[in-house]
């Protein structure tokens, strides 16, 4: 699956569910484990789940695959790894108190808001 395509789907998954505040970050020139890593903020341990879940679904629908899922038993961050996109769906105090975003954005990195992805 192309990796626009993929992203699209996920985006597409996340709203589905209502995530908050996706964000795509473009890590190409940073790591050769992925390309993007995609953020989004869910309200509870239950909408984390269903988002994680949903993205997993939709994506395997779309031919992509699953590599894993990790961190379902708690629910406060669940991290789906697709290959060239891993996603990071967590409640808001864990998100903040991580900030992948500014772990992550250094000169070469590309954040962008979902709606511009």
């Amino acid at each position: 699956m192309k990796l626009d395509r993929m992203v699209a789907a996920t985006i597409a998954a996340l709203e589905d569910i209502k995530a908050r505040d996706v964000t795509v970050l473009d890590v190409s020139k940073l790591t050769a484990l992925f390309d993007r890593m995609i953020i989004a903020s869910a309200d509870s341990t239950r909408q984390t789940k269903a988002l994680a879940n949903n993205v997993r679904e939709k994506l395997k629908a779309l031919g992509a695959e699953v590599y894993g899922v990790e961190g379902e038993e708690s629910g406060e961050w669940i991290l789906v790894d697709l290959g060239d996109v891993i996603v990071h769906v967590m409640q808001p105090a864990i998100r903040e108190y991580y900030n992948l975003e500014q772990l992550w954005a250094g000169p070469d990195v590309t954040v962008r808001q979902a709606s511009q992805a």
